[in-house]
């Protein structure tokens, strides 16, 4: 093809014809991409009509190119700014690649029939000069987009994870979690620790909770990092594992929940325990927060007095007297039973049954150092409480 050739646009009747001819060739190419493309053919009739003004601006867009070729097409106002901002998120970039091959082939196959006699070169060259234009633009378009929108997800699940944190508008977590790519997943639990200051901690985090087949939703509020965690089969060592990427001091793990919606009361749990956890240095990491239920009673935390009274104090109190009293004898005598035997008149193998018998109905062993602690926090408010109510 000579240079002379090359450099001149096609004719004037040649563009009438094409212009003509264009909703023609759109529709052409959306029928061919319906023959060729089985995940077009499975898209919805609003997203298929998105394609269709995307080919026809972009023919509109091709003539008035070949019109003035010393101008750079408009393609990324004029073509792509025809579909929704929607497009580029249900049309991965690799599928927008064969709808452009798709219509570039349909006008190839075309120039014969709307070209001018000595334009058919001439406008066949203007096609692939026009299609690689495209190419450059609908990288340009996904790349601005993906841009823009992990700008716009940052700042969704800031505001996710900030109105987790203060507690407010529970209703509105799984439609915001949702629009971030968020499954309904179950179960769901919170960690909350100090934000590392010497490495991206989202990043980290979300690396740490994909290797342990979780989906994660990070933010930072204040200088503490949390870490919503939902999907895993497995969430005590998903918990674990994006507990390393935490910076130093106590990690605490909320409670699972069942929903998205209800890992409010996860993290109110999470916070609660990470401003009590000071009071038990041997903690491990990360601690559950029900584990520090006595240090958030002592800390003025409602939610954990009130547990310790459910599933502690009301409950030995059920059993009757005498495992109360053994309960009381051993963690008088600091766990003797021998001692609390002597003490209760009855054999060590008495005191051994009811002390079963307490751990069954409590879930606490009272043989245990910190199962002894638990008790006795959980006894001493169930006092307190009981003398106020006297006193009103």
């Amino acid at each position: 093809m000579s240079d002379r050739v090359s450099r001149r646009p096609p004719s004037a009747a040649t563009l009438r014809r094409l212009e003509r001819a264009s909703g023609s060739l759109a529709t052409r190419a959306v029928a061919r991409m319906d023959d060729e493309l089985p995940w077009f053919r499975a898209m919805p009739a609003d997203q298929r009509s998105w394609v269709m003004l995307v080919a026809q601006a972009g023919l509109a867009s091709f003539v008035e190119w070949c019109r003035s070729p010393e101008r750079p097409p408009r393609l990324t106002g004029e073509v792509f700014g025809a579909a929704p901002r929607e497009l580029a998120r249900v049309v991965p970039l690799k599928h927008t690649v064969d709808l452009v091959r798709v219509t570039v082939e349909v006008m190839d196959d075309f120039v014969g029939t709307v070209a001018e006699p000595g334009d058919a070169d001439v406008l066949r060259l203007a096609v692939l000069q026009y299609s690689r234009e495209v190419a450059f633009a609908t990288a340009h378009v996904y790349a601005t987009f993906a841009e823009s929108r992990g700008a716009w997800d940052a700042r969704l699940e800031a505001l996710l994870v900030d109105s987790l944190v203060r507690g407010e508008h529970p209703e509105e977590l799984s439609g915001r979690a949702s629009a971030l790519g968020w499954a309904a997943t179950s179960p769901v639990l919170v960690l909350v620790g100090a934000a590392p200051g010497d490495r991206d901690a989202h990043g980290a985090a979300r690396r740490a909770a994909r290797q342990s087949g979780c989906e994660a939703l990070v933010g930072v509020h204040a200088d503490q990092l949390v870490v919503v965690l939902g999907g895993s089969p497995d969430m005590r060592s998903a918990a674990e594992r994006v507990s390393d990427e935490f910076g130093p001091g106590p990690v605490v793990a909320g409670p699972l929940v069942d929903t998205l919606g209800r890992a409010g009361d996860s993290a109110a749990a999470a916070l609660a325990g990470l401003r009590a956890a000071r009071a038990w240095p041997a903690a491990p990491r990360p601690v559950a927060a029900d584990a520090l239920l006595p240090e958030r009673a002592l800390d003025g935390d409602p939610s954990a007095r009130a547990t310790l009274q459910e599933r502690i104090a009301l409950p030995l109190q059920a059993a009757g007297g005498e495992v109360l009293e053994t309960v009381r004898a051993v963690l008088a005598s600091g766990g003797n039973l021998e001692a609390s035997a002597r003490a209760l008149f009855v054999h060590p193998n008495t005191v051994r049954y009811r002390l079963k018998r307490a751990t069954e109905i409590t879930g606490v062993a009272v043989t245990d150092p910190r199962g002894a602690w638990t008790v006795q926090v959980a006894l001493a408010l169930a006092a307190l409480d009981q003398d106020r109510s006297l006193w009103h």
